[in-house]
């Protein structure tokens, strides 16, 4: 799972993840996530590993000259830290890993266009201990990679998230347009835009691109969702599932998460029973923001049911309130507010376990101890009183739909 900042690397634990994968403050591919300072990196991982979970550090920008020698002393500084591996595109940021700490596992990053299994034995040669395979990717050419690579070289593959219209992620449309660039990790997303033409002796003049009069958006991706194939995956020997969203709220790693690992262990202990509630699992990852969802790559390549061309908003079914802390013996606990709620509205306590419980707001009060009857400001640090008492950790929402 991925985790933005402290909080969602704690809940995506909490949700059950076996692994999860952050970002520092440099060298990842998400300048603009609140990312991971070192303090935060290393009380993150001590977290994780005393609930037995491990934590991937990113490392994958395209570095030019510059980037050499501080990613030379950020590896330095890792290694006081302990993550688990280090996930890599870049192949000379690869070799300064091998020299300065060659005892934390490397892992190839989607970014390095791992498209065939040549590849795959390459950097197995160079002792990466795993390779996330590219999107572009179906089932057939993973199983093939599978049987032709050594048993102990690990295959990751992105089965849940955002898909980004350009081949691996090698995108030029965010530098082109704004400066800002993609492989630096600072992309701003022009897929989602709405587009217009414009001829050159007519400046100001705009006319409409439109595909069956549907809108304008032509780079406009559906969200990948792979949890109704989960036999598929397994079978064409994937050992590690990736979810996208380094951007995400807790929200919506806690609802992912837990349908993907209720999904996965289901489909181990008893296939006909995961096959029984497939339709459950894919009800729960719909039930944060998310685009309409497609199967990728996966089974041959996306035509146009792939794309969204007539907006580019998300579906919105719950909204996020924030999660408990500091439960009290009056059943009072301690919530940084994320989202506006009200006194008597009845919101669900989102529990690891799958578990959701409807509880009325009976209560809230400010840290002067001044009731409130609604929490409108956001991160206010606010004491809330449920008709039924949360434990720590779980996870507050309220449905209001928007699409």
């Amino acid at each position: 799972m991925p985790a933005s900042s402290p909080e969602v690397l704690r809940t995506a634990v909490n949700f059950g993840a076996d692994a999860v994968y952050i970002g520092g403050e440099a060298f990842g591919l998400r300048a603009k996530a609140k990312n991971f300072s070192m303090e935060d990196m290393e009380e993150g991982i001590r977290y994780a590993h005393e609930r037995n979970v491990r934590v991937y550090v990113t490392a994958n920008i395209l570095a030019h000259n510059r980037d050499l020698e501080p990613v030379r002393e950020y590896f330095r500084e890792l290694k006081k830290i302990g993550p688990d591996a280090l996930i890599i595109a870049d192949p000379a940021v690869y070799e300064i890993a091998c020299e300065e700490v060659p005892e934390i596992e490397r892992h190839i990053s989607t970014q390095a266009n791992n498209t065939n299994y040549g590849t795959y034995l390459f950097w197995h040669k160079l002792g990466a201990k795993r390779v996330v395979s590219a999107r572009e990717l179906s089932l057939e050419e993973l199983r093939e990679i599978r049987e032709r690579i050594p048993e102990d070289m690990e295959i990751e593959t992105f089965v849940h998230g955002a898909m980004c219209i350009s081949y691996s992620g090698r995108c030029l449309l965010s530098n082109a347009l704004t400066g800002r660039d993609a492989n630096q990790g600072s992309c701003t997303h022009p897929c989602r835009w709405k587009y217009a033409l414009m001829e050159e002796t007519r400046p100001g003049e705009y006319m409409p691109v439109e595909e069956n009069e549907r809108g304008t958006f032509l780079y406009n991706s559906r969200d990948l969702c792979m949890i109704g194939h989960i036999p598929e995956l397994v079978q064409a020997g994937i050992d590690s599932f990736k979810v996208e969203g380094r951007m995400k709220t807790a929200l919506y790693v806690a609802s992912v998460c837990r349908a993907y690992r209720q999904a996965l262990d289901e489909y181990a202990k008893d296939p006909a029973f995961y096959e029984a509630n497939k339709e459950r699992h894919e009800a729960e990852v719909r039930n944060c923001t998310t685009r309409p969802f497609c199967t990728g790559f996966f089974f041959g390549k996306p035509g146009p049911e792939s794309m969204t061309y007539d907006n580019s908003t998300y579906e919105t079914r719950y909204t996020y309130l924030g999660i408990v802390s500091n439960v009290r013996g009056d059943g009072s606990f301690l919530l940084e507010q994320k989202n506006k709620f009200s006194v008597g509205e009845t919101l669900e306590i989102m529990k690891p376990s799958g578990q959701d419980v409807k509880a009325r707001v009976l209560k809230i009060v400010n840290q002067d101890g001044e009731e409130q009857e609604s929490a409108p400001h956001a991160r206010q640090l606010l004491y809330v009183t449920l008709s039924e008492t949360p434990e720590e950790g779980d996870l507050l929402r309220i449905r209001r739909e928007e699409a």
